[in-house]
């Protein structure tokens, strides 16, 4: 999205060049296969023992909580988990970042008319940027306590249940037709409250 904003915002001319069909499966390819590749590979190679009692304090076999059932030195499986996390969480957080200080400085430029629609076009990727990178950053990239236990579960809520839960929501309300059918929704509400007001007032 970040790369879609950008070339859009800063190179609008090239755009459906840099963002032909097979770019876009390309990125997509990239990412399931670093994905799959960031979550197999580690498991696979460090396998752990489990203590008893062996009851996970999360909703999920989330990686950090299943750590903490380990008997054994998890060191090198935390620090592993620093070195993905940066190359997962931050290094993609950075590009999205300087991609959006390229989109404001070139917004800048153009015309104040024109310059609301670019912000408004940007503002819901913004937004599920600072919801998913900011709360999976406070989970993976701080140093484990005992405090933390309970915060982190219900931390990840935020990037695991609420983030993708708000994304459709948040990516269409900038849609014209979205707005329409909420603004007629809303209006009608309205329009039948009104009237049923007026009926018990009769």
């Amino acid at each position: 999205m970040a790369y879609d904003r950008y070339i859009a915002i800063c190179h609008p001319l090239h755009y459906h060049v840099l963002m032909r069909w097979s770019v876009c499966c390309y990125l997509a390819e990239y990412v399931w296969i670093f994905s799959f590749i960031n979550i197999i590979i580690p498991s696979f190679a460090m396998p752990i023992t489990v203590c008893y009692p062996n009851k996970i304090n999360h909703f999920m076999c989330e990686v950090l909580s299943v750590l903490r059932l380990s008997c054994d030195d998890t060191s090198l499986q935390q620090l592993v988990i620093y070195i993905v996390g940066f190359f997962a969480i931050v290094l993609p957080f950075l590009v999205i970042t300087v991609s959006y200080i390229c989109i404001i400085s070139t917004v800048m430029k153009i015309h104040a008319a024109e310059r609301s629609k670019a912000f408004s076009t940007c503002s819901s990727h913004m937004t599920v940027v600072a919801m998913y990178f900011g709360t999976a950053m406070v989970t993976y990239l701080t140093p484990p306590s005992v405090e933390s236990l309970n915060k982190d579960k219900y931390v990840s809520v935020f990037y695991v249940i609420i983030s993708p839960t708000l994304n459709p929501l948040i990516y269409s309300l900038n849609n014209r037709e979205v707005k329409k059918a909420l603004t007629k929704l809303y209006l009608g509400t309205t329009m039948q409250m009104k009237m049923a007001d007026h009926v018990e007032i009769l």
